[in-house]
């Protein structure tokens, strides 16, 4: 028995049964010749959905505690653990989740999560004006809208300044992450070998935080992007999944600070955005290190979206995907649970989360750009500080028991109830018996109050009796008392 713990939905299909002449369900009890089974990312197979013994495990061990503050809300921290328990096993070093557990890289994560909003959101812009150029009633562009896409070009740039610089920060290797750097500290040699399967992992789970984070959807898109973003184009994969673009849909997604070169000179587009930055955009590159103090209101905006807890995104009425969203919304994986959904009552004109209000682009006022410069800049003096979820080392070599627990529940070992499994923690956290604990709870409470008598028919404890009158506590060492 699994008490509240136990899998919240049922892996399967339904199929019409011709004999009894209606829906059959059949469960995958085994999915591993189930075709949505897996799914591959930069060549490594994560697992698309869990079967009831791999979703018990997870539920159990190893979904957030329940003493964390912002539980109830969706956190960049679930995702990423289920990605952990998705990904394939050879993920599993002690090196590799470290690095995850990092707080630069959390700053990355987030920091690619708003990009990757506002990149979708510009994609399906451009889908939309391939329909409106095409057919006989094709629309013609005006230099009013021309100018509003060179704008929103501009923020989307923006936002990618903002994760070059997060990931700038791990390309030095400075504080706690010199331990990942690539160059050996004696013998200045690099682990090249080591230093690619580090990045290759980072890429392929950062793709799935992504797309498990938004919805789940446009996962070709948010491949390519992420692909380019950190190898540049001349070493993405040409699959015909991708979408093709044209030169102008290139350079209104991609900005004006991407250029290809010889492949021997390529430089990734993250560190093209900051080979040139412009002065008025510099401030960018001290949002959530310090506070800015200038009256830009376009950066003003985006220091809000970024220094924001991501579970609290509901006070600024801003939507980075799941993020920030009650979790009783969503299952195991974090797909969205409708028939949950549906007893809240949303509404266009109440809806906190943005399920029912679509994203959408605000239009920019056409003197943006000019007033984008022209604004005061004053000295950042106020440093912002992050407080980040720690982690101790116990939860990181839990993870990597994660096949020798899957193995153990199939064969049915460590179907504990809850009884049971408390009983087994107090046993070998302080190794005291449950009911050497009990008596001496009741031989405390018995001094510390006058005129009560305690009984305990299971553990035979006698009965102690106090007189109000002449009483007087005689502490022994091992007790400990609360005040004088």
């Amino acid at each position: 028995m699994l008490d509240d713990r136990s899998h919240k939905y049922i892996s399967g299909k339904w199929s019409w049964d011709n004999k009894t002449d209606s829906l059959h369900f059949e469960p995958h009890h085994d999915l591993e010749n189930v075709r949505d089974r897996y799914i591959e990312t930069n060549g490594y197979k994560f697992l698309r959905t869990l079967n009831q013994v791999e979703e018990a495990v997870f539920r159990q061990e190893y979904v957030r505690s329940e003493s964390a503050f912002d539980r109830d809300a969706v956190s960049i921290n679930d995702v990423r653990d289920l990605v952990f328990f998705l990904m394939p096993k050879e993920f599993l070093t002690m090196k590799f989740l470290e690095f995850m557990h990092k707080p630069a890289v959390h700053r990355l994560l987030h920091a690619l999560i708003i990009y990757f909003e506002y990149f979708l959101r510009l994609v399906e812009f451009v889908l939309i004006r391939r329909d409106e150029l095409a057919g006989d009633m094709a629309q013609i562009q005006s230099e009013q809208t021309n100018e509003t896409k060179r704008i929103w070009s501009i923020y989307l740039s923006q936002y990618r300044m903002l994760v070059a610089r997060n990931y700038s920060v791990i390309l030095k290797s400075e504080g706690d992450l010199a331990k990942f750097y690539h160059m050996k500290p004696v013998i200045y040699t690099s682990t090249t070998l080591q230093d690619r399967s580090l990045h290759e992992k980072f890429l392929a789970v950062a793709i799935q935080i992504v797309w498990i984070t938004m919805h789940r959807r446009a996962y070709y898109v948010i491949e390519k992007e992420m692909n380019r973003l950190f190898r540049s184009e001349h070493f993405i994969t040409n699959r015909p999944e991708y979408m093709k673009l044209t030169a102008a849909e290139r350079s209104f997604l991609y900005g004006r600070r991407n250029k290809n070169v010889n492949y021997l000179s390529q430089v990734s587009p993250l560190i093209l955005e900051l080979e040139n930055v412009d002065e008025e955009d510099l401030p960018i590159l001290w949002i959530g290190k310090r506070k800015y103090r200038g009256v830009n209101i376009r950066i003003a905006t985006i220091e809000l979206e970024y220094i924001v807890p991501d579970t609290q995104l509901l006070m600024i009425d801003v939507t980075h995907g799941i993020l920030g969203h009650p979790k009783r919304f969503y299952d195991t994986i974090l797909n969205i649970n409708w028939s949950a959904l549906r007893l809240e009552n949303y509404s266009l004109e109440t809806d906190p989360y943005h399920i029912i209000r679509q994203p959408t682009l605000r239009i920019p006022n056409v003197d943006a750009k000019q007033l984008h410069k022209m604004s005061q800049r004053d000295e950042h003096f106020f440093k912002i500080f992050h407080i980040y979820e720690p982690f101790r080392p116990e939860d990181l070599r839990k993870w990597l028991q994660r096949e020798k627990r899957l193995l153990l529940f199939a064969k049915g070992e460590t179907k504990l109830n809850i009884y049971m499994r408390c009983q087994r923690e107090l046993e070998e956290k302080s190794g005291t018996h449950v009911e050497q604990k009990i008596k001496k709870y009741f031989k405390l409470v018995s001094r510390l109050r006058k005129e009560t008598s305690f009984t305990h028919e299971d553990n035979n404890l006698n009965t102690a009796q106090f007189n109000s009158k002449g009483a007087k506590l005689q502490r022994s060492s091992g007790d400990h008392f609360f005040g004088k």
